[in-house]
């Protein structure tokens, strides 16, 4: 299906494939990308693993998970995030954060806030983060082009959020929280750290 975000109904509609488990290719305030709702304690619908296989990526290397408010990334975290970084959501940045893992041990995963509101409207709404990753196979270039997408995946995901073209649009900038509490940029995108 195939939905214009500026329609009324579209963060409805996103929001009703994403809670059915559904990936779904949405757009971002940088490009688009291929989402789906993070399993966790309210859902089980293997999102990860249908990502990876739609980009034909291996599933070792995890994908960011976005957030509805600043705030939220404090209950997936005990790392201490500077109040710097923290004052540039909602936005491009993407923090990578020590995170519990299913074992008891610790991981790392890369959380944003995104300064589009729709999206964030969307986020809300699941009651969950949900994965964002560029649209593109892995190791091609990433597509900005409304129609390559639709032709490249449409019959690969069940919902295309249509925003028009995301010409020129640069990544999110990426940084981690060390063990140390030091900040190391590890991607220079959209915003300057």
């Amino acid at each position: 299906m195939i939905c214009r975000k500026c329609d009324t109904e579209s963060a409805q509609i996103a929001v009703d494939y994403l809670r059915r488990g559904k990936v779904v290719v949405l757009p971002t305030d940088t490009v688009y990308g291929f989402s789906g709702i993070v399993d966790g304690r309210h859902y089980s619908f293997h999102t990860f693993e249908k990502i990876c296989a739609i980009k034909s990526r291996p599933e070792g290397k995890n994908f960011i998970q976005l957030i509805a408010r600043p705030e939220d990334i404090k209950k997936y975290t005990r790392d201490v995030i500077p109040e710097s970084l923290l004052a540039k959501w909602p936005g491009p940045l993407s923090i990578i954060v020590h995170t519990f893992a299913d074992d008891g041990n610790f991981e790392t995963t890369a959380f944003r806030c995104p300064g589009d509101e729709w999206l964030r409207n969307v986020i809300a709404a699941c009651g969950a983060p949900i994965y964002s990753t560029s649209v593109n196979r892995s190791g091609d270039a990433v597509l900005d082009n409304i129609q390559q997408i639709k032709d490249e995946f449409g019959k690969e995901v069940e919902l295309i959020i249509d925003d028009g073209d995301k010409k020129g649009g640069l990544p999110s900038t990426i940084v981690a929280i060390e063990e140390n509490g030091e900040i190391k940029v590890i991607r220079q995108g959209a915003v300057s750290v």
